[in-house]
């Protein structure tokens, strides 16, 4: 099951899963700051894909790395809407369902930014802090089930992540992976995938990943550009 905005990358990611693995795949048009549209997609699933089984909570983003005084409201809605508000929305609607069946694994993606704070990184910073709280909280009221509740927490991963803070500043956004080996999504993909194979009886319970070359958000070893 792909829910997202853009629903030309879940036709063209569906098309590749048929394609790689002859996966079929339920597509859903969604966008999870919208609790009513979260709701009601849940709520008309066709009975073949009611029973869900893993929760991937992916949805996320950054903007800008403005100091609090100078920070932008709309950035910041945007950010606790989607990063907490849209986890919350998505649980609260898929979760209840595991809890009937007692089956389920819900994998949420944080961050190293839900460790640690860096310079500029406060509003989106505060928004990991409370996945990982939210998390931890789940597990807490899951504990007497069967289902297990995860957190994979990565450090760099090249995607549209920067392109998307830093507003389609491309070359700013490059400069951020640059002299550096970044994580992939897949590697990420990878871990989510662990979490959710794991036997019955393991729970993952929190996941970091990092690049070899980074120790912590601020701190990252870059090779020198060969001239």
């Amino acid at each position: 099951m792909l829910a997202a905005r853009r629903k030309e990358r879940l036709e063209k990611l569906a098309i590749g899963l048929k394609s790689s693995y002859s996966t079929e795949s339920f597509i859903i048009q969604l966008d999870v700051r919208h609790q009513p549209s979260v709701e009601n997609a849940i709520r008309s699933l066709p009975p073949a894909w009611q029973d869900i089984e893993v929760l991937v909570n992916n949805a996320g983003l950054s903007r800008g790395l403005d100091k609090l005084f100078e920070g932008k409201l709309d950035d910041w809605e945007e950010m606790l809407d989607t990063n907490v508000k849209g986890l919350l929305y998505v649980s609260r609607a898929v979760v209840p369902g595991m809890v009937a069946r007692g089956k389920g694994t819900i994998v949420n993606l944080g961050s190293i930014a839900g460790h640690e704070v860096y310079p500029g990184g406060n509003v989106y910073c505060a928004s990991k802090h409370a996945v990982d709280a939210l998390t931890k909280g789940l597990r807490m009221d899951l504990v007497d089930t069967p289902i297990r509740v995860c957190t994979v927490d990565p450090g760099l991963v090249e995607t549209e992540f920067s392109m998307i803070r830093f507003r389609g500043n491309e070359q700013r956004a490059k400069a951020v992976y640059q002299n550096l080996t970044p994580l992939t999504p897949a590697d990420v993909a990878d871990a989510v995938l662990y979490c959710a194979s794991a036997p019955a009886h393991v729970q993952i319970a929190e996941m970091i990943i990092l690049p070899t070359n980074q120790a912590s958000s601020t701190l990252v070893h870059r090779t020198p550009a060969a001239k």
